[in-house]
């Protein structure tokens, strides 16, 4: 295993030990409202200082940017890391059993490691640049289907981008035609990690953050998919619009959703 992924996977597991613990007493978590439909727990930043606690004791002089706390300085560094120390947050204060730890790092702009832990189910998806993608060890591989049908795909909601409703309920309907079903589970990190395994077969959300994305799609890379935005680009970091697939299921999703693109979606 890679040196550094080793590190990741021990922060990933030292943050999943402060969700867990928080499991059994969500009465006393503290939320708080971050931005419309989105919230924020002191458990949330908990875990973030697991991670970062674990990085910089490692790694004193790479950059961190958690989804919480923000840029946590040195930006000249060729390492730097892109944490979420609670994917599924909504899930979590409802006692919904899905969400997840992501850690992802960049070597000079490229993504070089990743880590998805799901603490309650103790799943640890990891992947390192060109030695593919693993889950608890074992290898992975997204699904091998020729197009959608037959398919189950996941998404989230514009729950955040309610101004993109139409489009994207166009786009649902146009999949969903061809699909044989839809799931819609409230991290966008699993999501990534169960196309990477094969669970589910093509994913595609608006508007999502760097630190949702980044580890996810390493893993979906390394267990031989593809990551793009709407437009079957590569600005999907940017624009948070972000569609992931084996390649054929990829192209038939992304040839799918153009006629329903706004001139937004289609940046």
């Amino acid at each position: 295993m890679h040196p550094m992924l080793n590190i990741a996977i021990r922060a990933a597991r030292s943050a999943g030990n402060v969700i867990a613990r928080a499991c059994g007493q969500l009465d006393m978590v503290q939320k708080m409202p971050k931005g419309t439909n989105d919230f924020v727990t002191n458990v949330d930043r908990e875990a973030e200082q697991a991670i970062v606690a674990v990085l910089k004791k490692s790694f004193p002089t790479h950059g961190i940017v958690g989804e919480e706390h923000g840029d946590y300085g040195n930006n000249d560094s060729e390492f730097q890391w892109i944490i979420d120390p609670l994917d599924g947050t909504t899930n979590f204060i409802k006692g919904i059993p899905h969400f997840a730890v992501s850690i992802a790092l960049k070597h000079n702009g490229k993504l070089d490691q990743a880590v998805i832990f799901d603490p309650l189910r103790g799943e640890l998806f990891t992947a390192s640049r060109g030695r593919g993608a693993q889950l608890n060890g074992t290898r992975i591989r997204v699904s091998n289907l020729p197009d959608m049908q037959g398919s189950i795909l996941a998404t989230g909601f514009p729950f955040k981008a309610k101004h993109h409703l139409d489009s994207y309920s166009n786009i649902f309907n146009a999949f969903f035609a061809d699909c044989a079903d839809m799931r819609r589970t409230g991290s966008a990190a699993l999501d990534l990690a169960y196309v990477a395994a094969g669970r589910f077969d093509g994913f595609w959300e608006i508007g999502l953050k760097p630190w949702d994305i980044a580890a996810g799609e390493l893993i979906v890379r390394e267990a031989g998919g593809m990551v793009c935005d709407f437009a079957g680009g590569n600005n999907h970091m940017k624009s948070g619009n972000t569609v992931a697939a084996s390649p054929k299921v990829l192209q038939a999703m992304v040839k799918g959703m153009r006629p329903h693109l706004s001139e937004t979606l289609a940046k």
